[in-house]
Protein backbone atom coordinates (compact mmCIF):
# COMPACT_ATOMS: atom_id res chain seq x y z
CA UNK A 1 0.00 0.00 0.00
CA UNK A 2 1.19 3.24 -0.89
CA UNK A 3 0.72 6.60 0.59
CA UNK A 4 0.95 9.97 -0.99
CA UNK A 5 2.62 12.26 2.49
CA UNK A 6 1.05 15.13 2.54
CA UNK A 7 4.96 16.42 2.57
CA UNK A 8 7.01 14.10 1.25
CA UNK A 9 5.09 12.34 -1.94
CA UNK A 10 4.84 8.71 -2.28
CA UNK A 11 5.78 6.49 0.76
CA UNK A 12 5.85 2.76 0.97
CA UNK A 13 3.03 1.82 4.12
CA UNK A 14 5.99 -0.29 5.67
CA UNK A 15 7.58 3.14 6.65
CA UNK A 16 4.42 4.20 8.85
CA UNK A 17 3.27 2.56 11.94
CA UNK A 18 -0.86 2.53 12.73
CA UNK A 19 -2.33 3.72 15.65
CA UNK A 20 -5.82 3.44 14.82
CA UNK A 21 -8.93 5.64 14.97
CA UNK A 22 -8.60 9.32 13.72
CA UNK A 23 -11.12 10.10 16.66
CA UNK A 24 -8.50 9.64 19.01
CA UNK A 25 -7.40 13.27 17.93
CA UNK A 26 -10.43 14.35 19.84
CA UNK A 27 -9.38 13.97 23.40
CA UNK A 28 -11.88 14.91 26.07
CA UNK A 29 -12.08 17.61 28.67
CA UNK A 30 -10.10 16.42 31.63
CA UNK A 31 -11.89 19.28 33.50
CA UNK A 32 -15.32 18.27 32.06
CA UNK A 33 -17.77 17.03 34.93
CA UNK A 34 -18.41 13.97 33.03
CA UNK A 35 -14.57 13.58 31.97
CA UNK A 36 -14.73 9.88 33.81
CA UNK A 37 -17.53 8.80 31.50
CA UNK A 38 -16.03 10.65 28.23
CA UNK A 39 -12.61 9.12 29.04
CA UNK A 40 -14.18 5.33 29.53
CA UNK A 41 -15.81 5.77 26.12
CA UNK A 42 -12.57 7.75 24.43
CA UNK A 43 -10.40 4.45 25.58
CA UNK A 44 -12.39 1.82 25.26
CA UNK A 45 -15.31 2.28 22.56
CA UNK A 46 -14.29 2.18 18.69
CA UNK A 47 -15.83 1.43 15.55
CA UNK A 48 -14.62 -1.44 13.73
CA UNK A 49 -16.49 -0.41 10.00
CA UNK A 50 -16.02 -1.65 6.79
CA UNK A 51 -15.56 0.93 3.97
CA UNK A 52 -14.51 4.70 4.25
CA UNK A 53 -12.78 5.00 7.55
CA UNK A 54 -10.24 7.73 9.25
CA UNK A 55 -7.30 6.58 10.76
CA UNK A 56 -4.12 7.80 13.10
CA UNK A 57 -0.37 6.60 11.10
CA UNK A 58 3.12 7.93 12.01
CA UNK A 59 5.77 8.13 10.36
CA UNK A 60 8.13 6.55 12.01
CA UNK A 61 11.06 5.38 9.34
CA UNK A 62 10.65 9.23 8.03
CA UNK A 63 9.88 12.26 8.97
CA UNK A 64 8.22 11.33 12.41
CA UNK A 65 4.83 12.72 11.28
CA UNK A 66 1.16 12.13 12.59
CA UNK A 67 -1.21 11.63 9.68
CA UNK A 68 -4.90 11.00 9.24
CA UNK A 69 -5.30 8.92 6.32
CA UNK A 70 -8.46 8.03 5.32
CA UNK A 71 -9.02 4.82 3.39
CA UNK A 72 -11.26 1.83 2.60
CA UNK A 73 -10.65 -0.92 5.05
CA UNK A 74 -12.28 -3.32 2.34
CA UNK A 75 -9.74 -2.33 -0.46
CA UNK A 76 -6.94 -0.56 1.32
CA UNK A 77 -7.45 2.37 -1.52
CA UNK A 78 -6.07 5.22 0.46
CA UNK A 79 -8.61 7.48 -0.04
CA UNK A 80 -7.08 10.94 1.33
CA UNK A 81 -4.02 11.60 3.47
CA UNK A 82 -3.80 14.94 5.69
CA UNK A 83 -1.25 16.22 8.31
CA UNK A 84 -2.65 15.26 11.76
CA UNK A 85 -1.99 18.72 13.14
CA UNK A 86 -4.13 20.67 10.65
CA UNK A 87 -7.33 18.33 11.23
CA UNK A 88 -6.80 18.36 14.93
CA UNK A 89 -6.56 22.07 14.48
CA UNK A 90 -9.55 22.72 12.05
CA UNK A 91 -11.77 20.25 14.69
CA UNK A 92 -10.57 22.58 17.75
CA UNK A 93 -12.01 25.75 15.53
CA UNK A 94 -15.00 23.98 14.66
CA UNK A 95 -15.85 23.34 18.17
CA UNK A 96 -15.32 26.55 19.12
CA UNK A 97 -17.64 27.71 17.02
CA UNK A 98 -14.72 29.74 14.93
CA UNK A 99 -14.67 29.40 11.08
Amino acid sequence: MIIDHPLLGPRDAAEFVILGDATLIDRPDPQAPDALDRFHDYVHLRDNPAGSHRELWYHEQGDRSWLVVTRNTLTHAVIKVELARGVALAGRKTRSGKR
